[in-house]
């Protein structure tokens, strides 16, 4: 097929003899076009050389003075400058579509007329090339990165050798059967065509729908004029190679003396290209925007537009007129691409004043990408930008260390911090779904293997896309002295509430983040987005901090904000929760749920405001009026803050008036929501005498003072913009603005704080909401203190249901109760703190651990939570181990994951924590999986003694911790009938005592395997079971002595041997054990002999 597009691409090339002239009037008078410089320039261009003498040429500014107007488009020429002699047998130089028909096979075009009529062509023409090569073609292609833009070019080197006539010796061979069905279809598509050949309609639909082939061909074929552009020869700015591994994508190398022959118009775009490779700049061209060449390409590609060879330079063009850039530049981005906007920053006018051969001026002024879009289709969601930077060394712990800085360009925030994490990545996973980036800056290969998988593995389990882009700009090469002098000597950050050597200082590893900090602000100044950087907030960001802490991989097992499924919000804990009415709410609503509080004090205050709000309906209606009358502030309060100090901008003629008509109606819409917002909160103070609990969470400023400020920025605006929403910008207009801006701003704390009151007002009722709408009971929870000797962890549940899991006909789920430590639920002594579980397959065990642990959540959230009642004593760390998954992409099996994440679990867990493990070892052989289950849950049994939840399906674990007194055994219930068909009804009640087994020939007929297939594999485990049988007798014996018992008949004998030989006396651990011995004993012998009394004395 290439070889084909080099075929045609050489017949549509026009020779120089009859080339036209792009500025010739049709009455032949010559037109003068800058334009036209370009066209010379590159096809004078012979060679290609790699001494860059001019290297600094690419570095000028953005904006860009030159000697000339812009050129203007060509006229479209209405007499073809080449057509055929009429010479019989002879070929001179004629149009493309004269010739087609000499290189064009039609294949089932005409045989299918309702095709055509659909737009449907491409499928039914074909281009072949003859056997023998008339040409010899040779072709280099090369494809850039997708994500940056860039589209395929091709590299042509034709010889001048003149095809002759086509012999049927060099037509493609093809069977007598092929040839015959051919001349068939032929003579059916001949008749076919005589009927269609009547209606004059279809005729132009058919030369259509050639047309369009044939410029899509050639379009394709046709490469760039510019020989430094194509693949074969395309360099960096330091003249390195794609295959290099420091080649720098954003760059490109211009031969010495490129920009000498353009036009000023081409001096000026090529300037900034040179520096913006990875960006698809858009040209302002008069009452146009254009894109040249590459970006040409993508626009062809992405929005459908058909490339034209005009412009600047005659180059390859495509354009849209003013009225729809903004959407073109929202579709771009939207797929992943990076949009930048060279402006005119004068009239033409203004530039015939300066001189007669002046050309317009014109700067880069806008650069979007996805993650730092302020403003347009972003939603409600916060939209990050996350920069990484691993350390080179591992910590003494042997752990890894991370800085990394993030920001939210639209609320003007910025956040930095350090983590050390260990070899599964957790830390680093979790800051991966607490942030949600949308892009992830890191130094090109400054990560290591494991750091790399991670954030690959954490980009996908979102349904929106995360795009991972390597930072080899100066910013990820300077140390962090030279950061520290950029940001103070560029007045970074000095509108910040809390400087940002503050922000900094508190972090354990300063240089990390400050080299991470060096990076976003590189990246961001590269992007134009210096009032961002001058004026946003910056504080430090604690992945864990005083908070239970949940590691990303609970985060997904929990699908706390992402479903399994497709990566949706559906069936999530925040779409449960989210019942926001207001856009900061949702997002105070994610940073709550990322950090569950610890406090008891903080999360009883949080319980007290959503019971007053639940109770009380005619408080619930006066938040719910008031929120729904607010805009999003905290943006809106952003924008204004951002403008300070960039004033320049709005001088500009063409670029200012729009960008100030903006800014106006940003400023108009935050004064007039303020207004609904503080009498809100007003009203929420005076319920605070009655609820103490809601002025501690609600920590307002002095509402009578603002209430007075706030009125008189209300009557400015109304004098100075009383249509604001559609101002008319005049004279001292920006001045009026700059003015009442930073006037407004210096009170932006206090605004802040407005706005934190107004999104925790409309959480807390979210929470009241989801409890009071949801299918089933919704409690209080108690809570107690962390660290109680005397009661120890507990987690005591009664009616527990999942919270958005439906029933089989739509009803809520089964309620269950659950005792993890405490004394409920027994006659006398305290319950195990391990719940061993057990049951058949789909008998609802994973929802009811996936229940128990969002209870948890909720309850240290500060919400109802769904059961009849709920006590627990605060976690401090919450892991889970569920399902089998494997990573191709990284490497990694099903068995490695696991076991990677039970070692982050035996790492970090303590006695206060919750562990949730899930079917640990069926990812490898029976014997492996059962040894390793087993020893994981000894060891967190009898070392760690934290509330742990374990599921299996090895049943001899039942007998080996049957006797166990910190084990409690229990199943999901069911009902087996072995009647006529065997059935198995889940009853999804939890039951004591151990399950026999878990009935996966059931499940597997229930899924539709085959039952011969069912009833040979029944055959097989029964001759498997047989045969293990011997394997596992010895755990029958521990059914009546536990591996807690052996340990202490171990401490037994050592401490009778050492009172043997003269020793000191037992301490006081040694009793304890003796004395628990005692009891054991007596109770074993007691149930097993109970007309004999036994006595035991020591």
């Amino acid at each position: 097929m290439q070889r084909q597009k080099s075929i045609l691409s050489f017949f549509q090339r026009p020779s120089p003899e009859n080339q036209f002239k792009s500025g010739a009037s049709l009455s032949g008078a010559p037109v003068p076009s800058s334009s036209s410089a370009l066209h010379r320039a590159g096809s004078q261009q012979s060679g290609y050389s790699a001494d860059d003498n001019t290297s600094n040429e690419h570095m000028l500014p953005p904006v860009i003075r030159g000697t000339d107007t812009p050129p203007e488009k060509p006229p479209r020429p209405l007499i073809p400058s080449r057509l055929p002699t009429g010479g019989s047998g002879d070929v001179v130089a004629r149009p493309f579509a004269s010739i087609m028909h000499k290189f064009v096979k039609r294949v089932k075009f005409e045989a299918n007329p309702m095709a055509k009529r659909d737009g449907i062509h491409d499928d039914y023409v074909n281009i072949e090339t003859m056997s023998s090569d008339p040409l010899n073609v040779s072709t280099s292609v090369e494809a850039n990165n997708k994500n940056d833009g860039d589209g395929d070019l091709v590299s042509l080197e034709l010889e001048p050798t003149t095809p002759g006539p086509e012999t049927p010796a060099m037509r493609r061979f093809a069977p007598r059967s092929k040839r015959m069905q051919d001349e068939v279809d032929s003579v059916n598509e001949n008749q076919h065509s005589l009927f269609l050949e009547s209606s004059k309609r279809m005729k132009l639909i058919r030369e259509s729908a050639q047309n369009k082939v044939a410029d899509e061909r050639v379009s394709e074929a046709a490469g760039s004029k510019f020989e430094w552009l194509n693949p074969a020869f395309i360099k960096d700015a330091n003249g390195r190679r794609p295959n290099d591994p420091q080649y720098d994508k954003k760059t490109l190398y211009m031969p010495p003396g490129e920009l000498a022959k353009m036009s000023a118009s081409q001096k000026q775009y090529w300037n900034v290209k040179c520096r913006y490779m990875d960006v698809i700049l858009f040209f302002k061209v008069g009452k146009f925007y254009e894109l040249y060449e590459l970006d040409a390409e993508v626009g062809h590609k992405e929005l459908d537009w058909r490339i034209t060879h005009s412009g600047v330079g005659k180059c390859k063009q495509v354009g849209i007129s003013e009225s729809g850039i903004d959407d073109a530049v929202q579709k771009l981005i939207s797929r992943g691409y990076k949009v930048g906007r060279i402006e005119q920053v004068e009239t033409a006018n203004q530039a015939k004043a300066r001189g007669s051969t002046s050309v317009i001026q014109r700067k880069l002024v806008h650069v979007f990408s996805r993650s730092t879009m302020t403003d347009g289709c972003i939603g409600p969601e916060a939209v990050h930008l996350l920069a990484l930077k691993e350390g080179n060394n591992i910590s003494k712990n042997g752990k890894t260390v991370y800085g990394f800085a993030f920001v939210d360009c639209a609320a003007l925030r910025f956040w930095v911090g350090s983590m050390e994490d260990d070899a599964s990545c957790s830390a680093l996973g979790t800051l991966l779904m607490q942030v949600s980036p949308r892009e992830v800056l890191y130094e090109n290969r400054g990560l290591c293997v494991d750091s790399e998988k991670a954030l690959r593995k954490y980009a996908s389990t979102d349904s929106r896309p995360v795009q991972l882009t390597p930072a080899a700009s100066s910013g990820s090469l300077l140390g962090a002295s030279e950061i520290h002098e950029l940001i103070t000597s560029k007045g970074y950050f000095k509108g910040s509430s809390l400087s940002w050597s503050s922000a900094v200082g508190g972090e354990r590893h300063q240089d990390l983040v400050i080299c991470a900090l060096g990076v976003l602000v590189d990246h961001l100044s590269r992007l134009m987005l210096g009032d961002l950087l001058r004026n946003g907030d910056i504080l430090p960001y604690h992945v864990y901090g005083s908070c239970l802490r949940m590691d990303g991989q609970t985060l997904v097992n929990l699908e706390i904000f992402c479903n399994n499924v497709n990566g949706g919000l559906s069936g999530t804990l925040y779409k449960f929760l989210d019942h926001c009415l207001t856009a900061p709410g949702r997002r105070l609503l994610r940073r709550w749920i990322c950090h569950p509080l610890k406090d008891v004090e903080e999360v009883n205050d949080r319980l007290n405001v959503v019971e007053a709000i639940a109770t009380n309906e005619g408080l619930a209606s006066q938040i719910s009026e008031g929120l729904r009358k607010l805009p999003d502030l905290e943006r809106l309060l952003a924008r204004v803050k951002s403008s300070l100090g960039s004033s320049s901008t709005l001088l500009l003629p063409l670029v200012g008036e729009r960008v100030l008509k903006e800014r106006v109606k940003s400023f108009g819409h935050l004064v007039k929501g303020l207004r609904p917002g503080v009498d809100l909160l007003k009203v929420l103070q005076e319920k605070g005498c009655q609820i103490p609990s809601l002025s501690k969470i609600l920590n307002c400023p002095a509402m009578p003072e603002l209430h007075q400020f706030l009125s008189l920025f209300e009557t400015a605006i109304e004098a100075s913009f009383p249509d604001y929403q559609n101002h008319a910008v005049k004279d001292g207009d920006p001045e009026a603005y700059r003015t009442l801006a930073e006037l407004f701003c210096e009170r932006t704390a206090e605004w802040a704080r407005v706005n934190h009151a107004l999104s925790c007002a409309d959480v807390l009722r979210s929470f009241a909401v989801a409890a009071g709408i949801s299918g089933g009971p919704m409690k209080r929870p108690v809570l107690l203190p962390a660290g109680d000797e005397n009661r120890g962890p507990v987690l005591e549940i009664r009616g527990l249901w999942h919270p958005y899991a439906v029933g089989e006909n739509g009803d809520r789920p089964v309620p269950n109760d659950v005792y993890l430590g405490g004394h409920s639920g027994r006659s006398a002594g305290q319950n195990p703190r391990t719940l061993l579980l057990t049951g058949p397959n789909m008998g609802g065990k994973s929802t009811l651990l996936r229940a128990t642990c969002l209870a948890a959540v909720l309850a240290q959230l500060g919400c109802y939570v769904p059961c009849d009642s709920f006590l627990l004593s605060i976690v401090d760390v919450m892991f889970t181990r569920l399902g089998a998954v494997d990573r191709i992409m990284s490497g990694e099996s099903t068995f490695y994951v696991e076991c990677a994440e039970t070692a982050s679990i035996l790492q970090s867990a303590s006695q206060d924590s919750l562990v949730l493990l899930d079917e640990l070892g069926r990812g490898t052989s029976t014997f492996d999986g059962y040894a390793i289950a087993y020893a994981v849950l000894r060891h967190l049994l009898e070392q760690v003694d934290c509330r742990l939840l374990f599921a299996t399906h090895y049943h001899p674990l039942t007998k080996e911790f049957a006797s166990h007194p910190r084990v409690n055994l229990q199943h999901m219930a069911y009902i087996f009938r072995q009647d006529g068909e065997k059935e198995l009804v889940f009853l999804y009640k939890l039951a004591a005592g151990p399950c026999p087994e878990s009935y996966g020939m059931q499940v597997a007929l229930t899924a539709g395997i085959p039952p011969e297939v069912v009833n040979s594999a029944a055959a097989a485990a029964a001759r498997m079971k047989a045969s293990t049988t011997e394997s596992f007798r010895s755990s029958e014996a521990r059914s009546t002595f536990s591996t807690l018992h052996e340990v202490w008949l171990r401490t037994l004998l050592a401490v009778s041997y050492g009172g043997s030989g003269g020793g000191d006396p037992p301490d006081e651990d040694a009793s304890d054990t003796l004395l628990c011995l005692w009891h054991e004993l007596r109770s074993f012998y007691t149930s097993q002999r109970p007309q004999q009394e036994i006595r035991v004395n020591f």
